[in-house]
């Protein structure tokens, strides 16, 4: 394998093992979000600052949970299901990245491009660093794979020299 093609393989990794633990921690999120859902959200807010160590008096875990003041058990079902759904879209873009599957590469631009516009409008909304940094790395990696589509010859049986 020449060096080019492998710096593609380890970066298509790097990205595929991000989505896929991305998916994974989604997952875990939508599991915590249904089982909160039979509760208070404002009480499993606290309890989930707790029980991580965080301050409850931080700026930002305030402002946080007085956003969870106003959603209903029916609303954290629905947001529930949303992050379950998009689970999915990063669980089967990292597994196909991680296993070199061509659809998945195009899979990838098109399912993180078509995101894109709309981190564009929150950072041009509200500028935060991480509203900042996940456009970033959202348009680093649909960039990066566009490259790497673009080096890849047309036909395959092209790629491998006749002997």
């Amino acid at each position: 394998m020449n060096p080019a093609n492998r710096r593609g393989t380890i970066g298509l990794r790097l990205i595929g093992g991000f989505k896929f633990v991305s998916g994974l921690l989604l997952i875990a999120l939508g599991v915590h979000l249904f089982r909160g859902a039979h509760g208070e959200p404002v009480e499993e807010a606290l309890q989930l600052v707790s029980a991580l160590k965080l301050d409850p008096e931080n700026r930002f875990i305030h402002s946080a949970i007085e956003k969870v003041s106003g959603i209903s058990p029916k609303q954290l079902r629905e947001i529930g299901v949303g992050t379950f759904l998009y689970a999915l879209i990063y669980l089967v873009e990292g597994g196909g990245l991680l296993l070199r599957k061509h659809w998945a590469e195009y899979f990838t631009i098109v399912a993180t491009g078509l995101f894109i516009p709309f981190e564009i409008y929150e950072v041009t909304r509200r500028l935060t660093p991480v509203r900042l940094g996940v456009l970033a790395i959202n348009v680093a990696i649909v960039v990066y794979l566009v490259v790497q589509i673009r080096k890849q010859p047309a036909d395959p049986a092209a790629a491998s020299p006749v002997t």
